[in-house]
């Protein structure tokens, strides 16, 4: 809950009380959907392409929501209940979050990069949580919009925000620092994604590296050690950790779950519910920020990962999915496939989708993972679309081509045997959680 009075909202916000008691106490968190709309909830509604979302603050407050956000074309709405209106709401309810993270005086780690943000957003979560009450991001809450109303679901006596930050354009990452103003930034990586907006990889590198440069003084930043395109952004004012091999957070061991990590000279000794190595890596990052927010990571750890991020499904007849179909990049695909080779199976069988927003390169991008997957001797490749066509003519061993998830779900179910395992993987945009319906 947010534990100040209306008028303290609207002040923060940079908004007008235009109805409402302004000593009315605040709400629990702030919400887009009108439907979810309930007691306590701070309704927002957002301009659109096609719809002002201030059309249903009224359905929002006859649903009993604490109040309103709204644009001045909704001030005249009849209502007991507060009433906020400013000329951007969207600008509104991000000064709002802003204003409140400075209210709770905590750390904020803020976490980006090409893949694998969320995995270690999850991962620094699990380790934080023994020693801080914390708040993370829920599922996909990482945008202009998401991370706002991320930071206001935070409760009071939150001790440490984990936050992850998406982007697919400059100026993104910027707009999210100013929001979250983080004590800690965490680059995971850079690679090729979001290319059709950016162009080349030295440009990605450059829009993720805004967190850096936005970084007050003093603070900390977490970078991988194998990582030059970010070396001219780096700063002699903040306390920089390098993770990864040759990095100042170096995995020494990692056997029957527990892995030995090493942080600037400090042993930690942590049990791992997971081993693919990507996530090794992951937890590495995560170690040097849980370091640099002053804490020592030690013991068990628990993870609860995001949905579709490497789930591990057994589906009757003995065979095993891995429903990793959230996202995908060149960098995750690569990663995914080359643990689906270590992973130990009768079959190995990857059902790919498109990697998204590549570019002129996309073509030269699908038929190098799929050139990868022949090389690693993936059993069986499915091909989900036009656009993965591609993967098919870098795979020289058994492959199918589908239209759709659907397809690509009742072929699964014909070829698929007893001790098989399956990748489903690519883009969000593709609806791959499809196939497993």
């Amino acid at each position: 809950m947010i534990e100040r009075p209306a008028s303290w909202l609207a002040e923060a916000a940079g908004a007008r009380l235009a109805a409402g008691d302004p000593a009315e106490p605040g709400p629990r968190r702030a919400l887009l959907d009108s439907r979810r709309a309930a007691p306590g909830d701070l309704f927002v509604g957002l301009p659109g392409e096609n719809v002002d979302g201030g059309e249903f603050a009224a359905v929002a407050l006859e649903q009993g929501a604490w109040g309103a956000l709204v644009g001045p074309a909704h001030a005249g709405i009849a209502s007991e209940r507060p009433l906020l209106v400013a000329e951007d709401p969207l600008a509104a309810l991000q000064r709002l979050a802003r204003a409140w993270r400075r209210e709770l005086g905590c750390k904020v780690i803020g976490i980006t990069g090409s893949t694998g943000k969320t995995s270690t957003k999850d991962i620094l979560a699990g380790l934080l949580e023994p020693h801080l009450r914390i708040h993370a991001n829920r599922e996909n809450l990482n945008t202009e919009i998401g991370l706002p109303l991320s930071v206001l679901e935070a409760g009071p006596g939150t001790e440490a925000l984990v936050l992850e930050m998406a982007m697919r354009g400059e100026g993104q990452i910027a707009e999210l620092a100013a929001i979250a103003e983080p004590d800690v930034g965490v680059i995971v990586n850079v690679g090729p994604v979001h290319l059709e907006l950016l162009g080349t990889v030295e440009r990605v590198a450059a829009a993720k590296a805004e967190l850096i440069r936005d970084l007050a003084p003093g603070t900390s930043c977490v970078v991988p050690a194998s990582e030059p395109l970010l070396e001219a952004h780096l700063r002699h004012d903040l306390d920089t950790w390098t993770f990864g091999p040759g990095g100042q957070v170096m995995l020494l061991s990692f056997e029957d779950g527990q892995a030995e990590i090493e942080a600037r000279g400090v042993r930690h000794t942590l049990r791992l519910g997971f081993a693919e190595p990507y996530n090794l890596l992951n937890t590495l990052a995560a170690v040097a920020a849980a370091r640099a927010a002053g804490v020592d990571p030690e013991g068990a750890l628990d993870v609860r990962f995001s949905s579709m991020r490497g789930q591990v499904v057994d589906l009757p007849g003995g065979v095993t999915v891995v429903n990793d179909c959230y996202n995908a990049n060149p960098m995750s695909m690569r990663a995914a496939l080359e643990h689906l080779a270590d992973s130990p199976a009768e079959r190995r069988i990857a059902v790919l989708g498109t990697m998204a927003e590549l570019g002129a390169d996309a073509p030269r991008y699908h038929r190098e993972i799929g050139e990868l997957a022949d090389r690693l001797g993936i059993d069986l490749l499915v091909t989900v679309g036009e656009q993965a066509l591609g993967y098919g003519e870098g795979f020289a061993g058994d492959a199918h081509s589908v239209a759709s998830p659907e397809e690509a779900g009742a072929l699964l179910e014909e070829l698929a045997l007893p001790g098989d395992r399956v990748l489903v993987k690519g883009s969000r945009s593709v609806g791959l959680e499809r196939v497993l319906a």
